[in-house]
């Protein structure tokens, strides 16, 4: 029994090895040789791409050449043609920018004269002439003027802003002047009133610019006023009006807290020919008209006209250094003219302004601007008043050539109309 047992194994580990040795055989008939690999993979000889055509056929030698006889491309040199123009363009860019330099200066312009200006300008006082002089003379017509109608000409006058002791005197003189009078007829009436009027106002003021040159050098006007009132403009103005009559000119931009104001008084300047100092911006105004002031010494001119840096008049630093402008400047000689540049449309509260200004710098003049709006015509008596110097200079519209010297005749005709 063990033979039997014994040779039963002997015969599952032979069929075993047999089948292991077939199996074998057959993975090494199935799988080619590792060193024939590379042969089919990557072929010794290098692989040419596909061919179509006649380029499929076999190659053929061709006839080899050296590199001398092989000729040069010359297609590279076709791009580099069109850069050529380029000169010709920068050409034509500064023939264009040069008329436009050309053009950015403004021409020499030639002011009307300043003679009869305010004539000519009545009509701008319109609505100045509807709450004084026709509402005056409406009232003054009435055939019996009892209290209550010379309570109403007080109260016209009032809102005219002529001010409370300049009405209280013409309305004294009307009353004893048409008891007199009696019968009044309307020429007489307007007559009174514009000869009352003119008197209030003051026909004998000196009311002349001092413009003129003079030993110590040229004539120096100092321009001043609050912020907004128009002071640059006014400045510029000016300029026009003394260049009309026949003065020569230099401006100087003292004004340098205020973005663009040099640019703007450089440009009035430009347009009648007149040259302006100008400093940095934020730098010392005292510095640039003391310089406007040498300059315009050095080129012998008639006047020089400093626009100050607008200022409110509550703050004593601003005030106290619009006085250390006056005091440099007098180093070159003698301010001539300090101009007071007031809003004629704030009525009372342009005088609180005068007052201040007339403490810190002795004011010889003023400018009423705005007199074309809102404004009531009564503020020039009450100015005069309070500072004690006359009205020189009015504003009657946004032209250049609308700043007229001050005629009171001239200026009460407007009021009463005819």
């Amino acid at each position: 029994m063990e033979y039997v047992i014994l040779a039963v194994v002997i015969a599952v580990i032979a069929i075993g090895a047999i089948a292991g040795l077939v199996v074998s055989g057959r993975r090494r008939q199935q799988l080619p040789p590792k060193s024939q690999a590379p042969v089919i993979t990557a072929p010794k000889t290098t692989p040419q791409e596909p061919q179509v055509g006649e380029e499929a056929a076999p190659p053929t030698e061709a006839p080899r050449r050296t590199v001398e006889e092989v000729p040069l491309p010359e297609a590279p040199a076709a791009p580099e043609a069109p850069e050529a123009p380029e000169a010709p363009e920068v050409v034509e860019a500064v023939e264009v920018e040069a008329p436009e330099a050309a053009e950015a200066a403004p021409a020499v312009e030639v002011p009307e004269p300043t003679a009869g200006r305010l004539v000519r300008l009545r009509s701008r006082l319109s609505r100045s002439q509807n709450s004084i002089g026709k509402g005056l003379l409406s009232l003054l017509s009435r055939e019996h003027l009892d209290e209550d109608t010379w309570e109403e000409i007080e109260d016209t006058l009032l809102t005219a802003d002529v001010g409370v002791t300049p009405t209280q005197e013409l309305v004294e003189r009307l009353r004893t002047r048409v008891k007199v009078l009696g019968t009044r007829t309307p020429d007489e009436l307007r007559a009174l009133l514009r000869e009352e009027l003119v008197e209030l106002i003051g026909k004998d003021s000196d009311r002349t610019v001092r413009s003129v040159k003079h030993e110590e050098g040229p004539a120096v006007v100092l321009v001043v006023g609050v912020n907004g009132v128009g002071k640059t403009t006014t400045t510029g103005k000016l300029a026009r009006v003394l260049v009309a009559d026949g003065r020569r000119v230099v401006l100087g931009a003292a004004d340098t807290f205020r973005a663009a104001a040099a640019d703007q008084l450089q440009t009035w300047g430009e347009r009648v020919g007149a040259h302006t100092v100008r400093g940095p911006e934020g730098g010392d105004p005292a510095s640039i008209a003391f310089d406007a002031v040498k300059e315009g010494i050095a080129e012998g001119v008639d006047t020089v006209l400093i626009d100050t840096a607008g200022r409110l008049h509550t703050k004593t630093g601003l005030m106290d250094e619009l006085g250390k402008v006056k005091r440099v400047v007098e180093k070159h000689g003698p301010v001539d003219e300090v101009l007071l540049v007031l809003d004629a449309t704030t009525g009372q509260n342009g005088l609180i302004q005068a007052r201040v200004f007339a403490e810190v710098v002795d004011i010889t003049g003023i400018v009423l601007t705005k007199l074309d709006g809102t404004a009531k015509g009564g503020i020039v008596v009450a100015v005069q008043r309070e500072l004690g110097v006359p009205v020189k200079l009015i504003g009657l519209g946004e032209g250049a050539d609308d700043l007229a010297p001050f005629e009171p005749g001239a200026f009460v005709d407007a009021l009463i109309g005819d």
